[in-house]
């Protein structure tokens, strides 16, 4: 069996927890690692290999959380644009092909939290029984009340899918959880890899004859350049494929599993005090009940209220109530409009070569704490609108400017000026920390114009 593990989407709920350039899946929203890391390591006990299908920009921090745990026997299909599972699912499924000849493909997504894993291999192993039968099998989840932001599927008989009903209202929801044939859809697939293929290029022709010549094109990294992606349509392996095939099976059972979708799902996966509050931060509380309070760094003191999700992050605070929270996505999309980057970024954002924090920061100036991990390599570039002065606090660095090479210590610094070509190394042991000043009209990050780069960014 080969676990192929999607890590598409930003989980807009869960903002500002999770951002595009560090979603939900890289975080450790419930146990001690990641829930990327929880299904890598749920599902390689069971499996020949692991493939990986993310995007570009979560590339290294998929290999750091994956060495992290000692991961082995993975591959890392990196698509420069997504677009939806249905072409995820069908490049590991070209790749299957090629290397393991109609292999099982176990489709999971990266951020879904399973506490019972007993039942769950049980699950697993029925759904294999049924798909070395040739037999595309969906994993129903028994609902244990009415969510109102899944998915449900219907079954005929006991393995049998009568249909698939998109998310419903409450009073649907209330309705189906009162009746035994409905299921949470899960999102997970068992199926063959040729199986699979099949069924795609029967009910969306489209998508498997582009996917395909993406998959033709590409080089030997495995990475599916923008321009070849978006020749593929965009749309989900269920409307794709699984909801048009007749070779359908649903498994189903309760195995503790949360796709953690919303902040009621953190709310209601996480133990609670006496008073029912969930605290994930150093809080003071008085008479308050019910609560979900997240902080990184500073306390969250509250009387008198109940029933409110609070979440404290170094530049945002979400404020709203216990179900509301599916509303958090278009909050977020209203935001992005005004303010981009504080939905794509953290104030730490990690990066191949190590991370950096913004510190301050003004419509003309920007204050950043970088780190630069020992064997990083900053891309060789140059900026139109902004001058930056660095300075070394720890470590030393290997600074390229224009023609010229400088070795810049601890308490020295250096100055590169607007449209001068320059590069930061760190070839040494230690960790190399510096505070760097940008000074210019503009500050994004996107004022980056990269002549060389050896994790190949453009």
């Amino acid at each position: 069996m080969i676990n192929v593990i999607l890590c598409g989407g930003s989980g807009t709920r869960l903002w500002p927890i999770s951002r595009a350039s560090l979603p939900k899946q890289f975080h450790s929203l419930y146990g001690e690692n990641t829930l990327f890391q929880q299904t890598y390591l749920r599902n390689s006990a069971q499996s020949e290999h692991t493939l990986i299908v993310l995007n570009s920009e979560l590339y290294y921090v998929a290999l750091d959380q994956l060495k992290e745990v000692g991961a082995k026997g993975f591959t890392l299909l990196v698509e420069e644009e997504g677009r939806d599972t249905a072409a995820a699912i069908a490049l590991a499924a070209f790749h299957i092909e090629k290397n393991w000849c109609n292999g099982l493909m176990m489709v999971t997504p990266s951020d879904h939290v399973i506490k019972q894993e007993e039942n769950y291999y049980i699950a697993v192993n029925k759904a294999i029984s049924f798909a070395r039968n040739d037999k595309l099998v969906v994993f129903g989840i028994t609902p244990t009340h009415p969510e109102t932001g899944y998915g449900y599927i219907e079954r005929k008989d006991e393995f049998e899918v009568e249909r698939f009903v998109e998310k419903p209202d409450k009073d649907q929801a209330e309705e189906f959880l009162k009746n035994n044939n409905f299921f949470w859809n899960s999102g997970m697939f068992m199926l063959s890899s040729s199986l699979y293929l099949r069924e795609l290029k029967k009910n969306a022709l489209d998508v498997y004859d582009t996917s395909k010549n993406v998959y033709a094109e590409c080089k030997e990294n495995l990475r599916f350049t923008a321009k070849e992606m978006q020749t593929v349509p965009k749309i989900s392996i269920d409307y794709a494929v699984i909801e048009k095939s007749e070779r359908l099976k649903m498994v189903y059972g309760d195995f503790g599993w949360s796709d953690l979708g919303s902040f009621d799902s953190l709310y209601a996966i996480n133990e609670k005090d006496n008073m029912e509050n969930v605290l994930k931060s150093n809080t003071l509380l008085i008479n308050s009940n019910r609560n979900y309070f997240e902080s990184s760094d500073r306390m969250i003191a509250a009387l008198d209220v109940d029933d409110l999700v609070v979440v404290d992050s170094d530049d945002a605070l979400l404020i709203t109530k216990r179900g509301s929270t599916q509303g958090v996505k278009g909050l977020v999309s209203e935001l992005k409009k005004s303010n981009a980057n504080l939905v794509r970024y953290h104030s730490k954002v990690f990066r191949p070569w190590g991370q950096y924090k913004v510190l301050e920061e003004d419509s003309s100036y920007k204050i950043k704490k970088i780190v630069v991990n020992s064997g990083g390599k900053l891309s060789l570039q140059k900026h139109k609108h902004r001058s930056e002065h660095w300075i070394v606090v720890s470590g030393i660095a290997n600074v390229t400017k224009a023609d010229k090479e400088y070795v810049v210590k601890k308490n020295e610094s250096i100055y590169i000026s607007a449209g001068e070509i320059h590069r930061i190394e760190n070839p040494y042991e230690k960790n190399l920390i510096l505070i760097e000043v940008q000074v210019g009209d503009y500050l994004g990050e996107d004022d980056i114009v990269r002549l060389d780069d050896v994790y190949e960014r453009t």
